[in-house]
């Protein structure tokens, strides 16, 4: 009996053998938009890396001729012959009224954002939401203007409750002195990024799955604990984030710091007494008057405020990769 040869079956038109067409079939508006979508990301790349290298060449400039340490030295004087200056006091400044805002604005942030999702009434909820978006674009300077011109005179009763309870610990010892202080722009800034906060949070608490809230309800769960059980857990990684984006204004806020603060170089232990300074501030307020080298110099200060703002989004990126669960 002779054997007899059969040449295989063609594969199915939707099994594994039509991968390769499917794959090549690619439409030109997908080619397009993938390649105008990978142009931006690389784009973007370029301009920071662009950003890094510029900073730091004009910063080594600034550095190699700076008669002070630049970590340690209380001083600015970046026109004199030689130039001494440091960065110790701006790094203080800008760190202290940074976590000052913050701790005053993410709970808050977070509440508003919970009773506009989940406890005020529709009709509330939008008249709200849509007053904290508009706080969202009130400019810097606007602001600063209202730190000046009301909030620098009509805090410093508050100061004297501090200094009367808590002056023994010198944190918030008070002399009297007109309030323009790391704690007032603290509370300034705290009130410029609590919209930001507040707007990305409530967005998150909206995503939260009905269905997990619904079970926690058919459970026996009061409405606190649906929030605290699914609302929040959900949430978190959002709430860092909104958090962080609130921080990076902090950070890099200039009018507002310059309208308000009083700066000196030196430390002072009192966060309600003048003393301090933050990055941007001195930017801003020394630019015009600073020659080569002064510019150098400020641009070796920007360049450790690029370098912080880095950091701290580095760090919230780590902190959410670390809870996927929720993203």
């Amino acid at each position: 009996m002779s054997a007899t040869t059969t040449d295989p079956a063609p594969a199915p038109a939707g099994g594994p053998g039509s991968e390769p067409a499917r794959h090549s079939a690619v439409r030109p508006g997908d080619r397009i938009f993938s390649g105008l979508s990978k142009g931006a990301g690389i784009t973007l790349l370029v301009i920071m890396a662009a950003i890094a290298v510029f900073l730091t060449i004009r910063a080594v400039v600034a550095i190699r001729a700076n008669e002070g340490d630049f970590l340690t030295t209380f001083e600015w004087n970046a026109n004199a012959e030689p130039p001494v200056f440091g960065i110790a006091v701006l790094l203080f400044g800008t760190v202290v009224s940074s976590v000052i805002a913050m701790l005053l604005a993410v709970p808050v942030a977070v509440g508003i954002a919970l009773f506009i999702s989940h406890y005020a009434p529709r009709r509330i909820a939008g008249t709200v939401g849509y007053v904290v978006d508009l706080l969202a674009a009130v400019p810097s300077i606007i602001y600063g203007l209202w730190g000046a011109l009301f909030l620098v005179p009509h805090i410093t009763g508050l100061y004297d409750w501090l200094d009367d309870f808590l002056g023994w610990t010198g944190v918030f010892s008070y002399d009297g002195s007109p309030a323009r202080s790391l704690m007032t722009v603290g509370i300034l800034l705290a009130i410029m990024i609590l919209p930001i906060i507040t707007s990305v949070t409530r967005e998150i608490f909206k995503q939260t799955p009905k269905a997990n809230e619904e079970a926690a309800l058919a459970l026996g769960a009061t409405r606190w604990e649906v929030v605290r059980m699914t609302v929040l857990p959900f949430g978190r990684s959002g709430i860092i984030s909104a958090s962080m984006l609130g921080l990076g204004r902090a950070l890099g806020e200039t009018m507002a710091v310059a309208t308000v603060l009083s700066p000196a170089f030196l430390i002072n232990i009192s966060l309600l007494e003048s003393g301090g300074g933050t990055f941007a501030q001195n930017i801003a307020s020394q630019f015009k008057e600073a020659g080569a080298m002064g510019r150098d110099a400020l641009i070796a200060s920007g360049l450790v405020l690029f370098l912080l703002t880095l950091l701290v989004n580095g760090a919230a990126r780590l902190i959410i990769a670390r809870r996927k669960d929720f993203v």
